[in-house]
Order: structure tokens, then sequence, then C-alpha cells
């Protein structure tokens, strides 16, 4: 039996919508579903509880059944955002799940060495059979994500407001923090040399023949040679995309094909590139590639942080500020590149950084750095494992300190909008749930979170 009952719920959203089910359908005993919860029209399933629960519990095997009331607690949570974006009609397109289902399986993939048969077999379906199973929880996902976002986006915060907040703490629990520094960085990719270009442009151009006149399969070219290993493990296929997805070379050549046509080379940033053009719908085309990507020598390597170094000099001997520096060497596509150089914190979204959340190259390049001093090049790894070069300034220093309104009024300004945001959102919530019909299973009313619930 079902009783009607109201959901309070603070919590974010269930990020565990595909992992959650894929260790379900390895380790978890059948489950025989049936409804458990209801928000408005969305149903509740026994699977969501068992298939969140079975990932809990291979991430800390010591957690027991009583979790289970908090896990339901969450999906209610996301169930009760779904209802209302749908009720709001908040449009989430196929090219929107299509890119989170790639991101999500390619993370899958890469704990398997893009392996898709080992994959097969693990999991007893292909990867497509897979994200056709999933398709629809990511949807919600997405769908919540939005609705939360814009519940979220209304609120706003005053300095005075910041100033009460920091008030309101008591003496004792103002939280001490650790030393933070503020750093700038400019950054150089090795130059790929004309050898290599030559020897890269060469392969992509016997791999195109071989489609073209040796009638070998695009797909199969690309799983065994694209050196983009995400697309690649697909036989290159990139999903939908609309225009701006990717770099101009490539993308002028992408809206101008014919279904079906293989492109002649294209020469990006990242390699070469042989293109074919799987379907186009509206002003979104389905690509797929193979990239080829120069070799970066070793002599490269050498050239690449010499240059860095004549550049270190050059601020060092105050004949360039390194703001200047920056603008006129460093690479165009780094985020700092538009802030001056300076580096920001991925983490908290400031410019400052704790040890930890530095990789270690860097802390101890700069360990023993007097404000102002700049290292000697050091070796960071980009996404795609491509190597490039910096050089690091440490623009400030702020020692261990009790938290304050002079030194950190950023982190007290976020530590207040946070505030701001639950205490707001959950009287969105108490609004929304007076004209939310809401149920819960009789099994569930004994959990402390869905007792002060039940009416």
């Amino acid at each position: 039996m079902l009783t009607k009952s109201k959901y309070i719920a603070i919590n974010f959203l269930c990020v565990f919508v595909i992992c959650a089910g894929l260790v379900t359908s390895v380790h978890s005993q059948v489950v025989i579903d049936e409804v458990i919860a209801k928000v408005g029209s969305e149903n509740i399933l026994l699977s969501d509880l068992e298939g969140d629960f079975s990932y809990r519990k291979s991430l800390d095997p010591s957690i027991t059944d009583e979790i289970k009331c908090a896990i339901l607690n969450d999906i209610i949570s996301q169930k009760v955002l779904v209802y209302q974006a749908r009720l709001d009609s908040i449009p989430v397109t196929n090219e929107e799940v299509e890119a989170r289902l790639n991101y999500r399986f390619d993370v899958v993939l890469s704990q398997m060495n893009g392996d898709e048969s080992f994959f097969q077999e693990y999991y007893g379906a292909t990867v497509d059979e897979m994200k056709e199973r999933y398709r629809e929880d990511q949807k919600e996902q997405i769908l919540a994500e939005k609705m939360q976002n814009n519940i979220l986006s209304e609120v706003k915060i005053t300095p005075d407001e910041v100033k009460q907040f920091y008030a309101a703490i008591p003496y004792d629990s103002i939280p001490y923090l650790n030393a933070e520094v503020e750093l700038g960085e400019l950054v150089l990719k090795p130059e790929v040399n004309a050898e290599q270009k030559k020897i890269a442009h060469d392969k992509i151009t016997d791999i195109r023949n071989r489609i073209i006149n040796g009638g070998e399969g695009f797909s199969e070219l690309a799983i065994k040679y694209s050196d983009d290993f995400g697309s690649g493990q697909r036989g290159g296929d990139l999903g939908f995309a609309k225009r701006g997805t990717f770099v101009p070379e490539f993308e002028a050549v992408a809206f101008t094909m014919k279904e079906g046509e293989i492109s002649d080379i294209v020469e990006t940033e990242f390699g070469f590139h042989v293109l074919q053009l799987i379907e186009r719908r509206g002003n979104t085309v389905r690509v797929r590639h193979i990239l080829i990507k120069p070799v970066i020598t070793a002599e490269d390597v050498t050239l690449c942080k010499e240059k860095l170094d004549s550049i270190r000099t050059l601020i060092v001997n105050d004949s360039l500020t390194f703001e200047l520096a920056v603008k006129k060497f460093g690479l165009k596509d780094m985020p700092s590149y538009t802030n001056n150089g300076r580096i920001k914190n991925q983490k908290t979204g400031n410019n400052f950084f704790e040890s930890a959340d530095l990789d270690p190259d860097t802390y101890f390049a700069i360990d023993e750095m007097e404000v102002g001093g700049i290292t000697s090049p050091l070796e960071i790894t980009m996404p795609g494992n491509e190597k490039y070069f910096r050089i690091v300034k440490l623009l400030s220093l702020n020692k261990p300190h009790k938290a304050n309104l002079e030194q950190d009024y950023d982190k007290i300004t976020m530590a207040a909008k946070e505030n701001k945001k639950q205490e707001y959102y959950m009287d969105w919530i108490k609004d929304k749930i007076k004209s939310t019909y809401i149920e819960v299973d009789d099994r569930f009313k004994n959990c402390s979170e869905i007792q002060s619930l039940v009416e």
C-alpha cells in the first residue's frame, strides 16, 4: 500500500545513474521490480533503489541496508526536479543526451583499455545496447540538473548579506585556513618538426586511399589507427554536434559534406583528419573521423624548453613583464591566457591554491620561492596525454590564518551564497510540494528520513 506524503530535501543530485546500473547488471541478483514511490506521474522502482545501493556497496562494502532510506530520499529529490522540469517544458535535446552517454561510457571504456569486446563480455551487452538502456535515465538527470540550475540561478548575494553571514558565525567556529598561493603561468606547446608532420600526412593519406580505393571500412580503420582514443573506439563516431563544437578547420568541412562522403585531408591543431558525414539533422551533423597526430620528438621538446628559458630571462631581467610575455608568447587556447596568466583553481572557482591542490612538480618548484619568483620550465600533462611546458610565477602567498573578511572575502562570499542557495532551494521544495502528489510505500515509513514526511 502506498501512503501520500510530503518530501522536503536539500540533497543535490545523485550522479550514479550509469555506474549504479552497470554494477547492478553484473553483481546483483534479479530484482522483481515494483513501484516503491511516486512523484506526480514519475515512478520510482525498487530496481532504482537497489541499483544505487549496489553501486555504493561496491565502493564501500561496510555500508548496510540502513543507507537505503537516504538513497530513496536522493532519488525522490531528483524526481521532484524532473517532474517540475517536465511541467515547465524544459528542453533536453538528443544531442545533449548522446554527448552525456558518450562521455560516461568513454570513462568506463577507458578503464578497460578501450576493449569493447571485454565490455560486452563483462556486462552482457554491447556499448550501444547499454547506451539505449540508460538513455532515459540520462535524459532525466539532465532535466533535473537544468531545473536545479534554473532555480538556483535566481540566488544573488549582497555585500551586507556576506557581512551578516560572517558576523553570525561563532568565533570558535570560524575556520583556520591553510596557506594559499596565487599563481600565473605561461604555457608553450612543443612545435612539430617538418619531418614528423610529413610522416603523419603520409599515414593519413594511405588510410584515406585504403577507404576510397581499397574498399576498407572507415570504422574498422578508425578503431585500428585513430589517435583520438575516445571516438576511435566507436569507429570514429563523434555523435551529433552543432556549430561551434569543433575547431574551425574541422567544422568548415564537416558542415559542407554530403551524407556518406569522405573528405580530403584536413589539418587542425590536433593533427591530420579524414572525415565522413554519417547524418545531417537540422543544424547538427553526425561525423566520424580518423586522426593521425604527428609525433613530438625529443628535439622538439628541447627547443620548446629553451624558448621558455629565453622568455623567463627576459622577464627576470625586466625586459618584459610577465603579463605582456603571456600575451606575446603564451598559448591562446589556455584558460589562463585571457586572465593575464593567472591560473584558476577549478575546484574552488577562484585563483588560490592550497598545497594539496598543486601537482608535485609545481609544489616543489615554488616551495622556497619568494613572491614574484618564476620557475624553470615545468612539464604538464594535458587532456589526451599531450605534454606541454610552462613557467610559473608566484603572484601572492597567504600564510595560515583564521578566516576573515579582509583576506578571505571571496571564500566567505561563496559560503554565504551556498547557504542562501540551500535556504532558497528548501523554500522552493516546500512550495512545490503543496501542488505535487508524492507517495511512498509503507515499507519505508519507518525510515527517519521518511517518517517526518508522511501525513
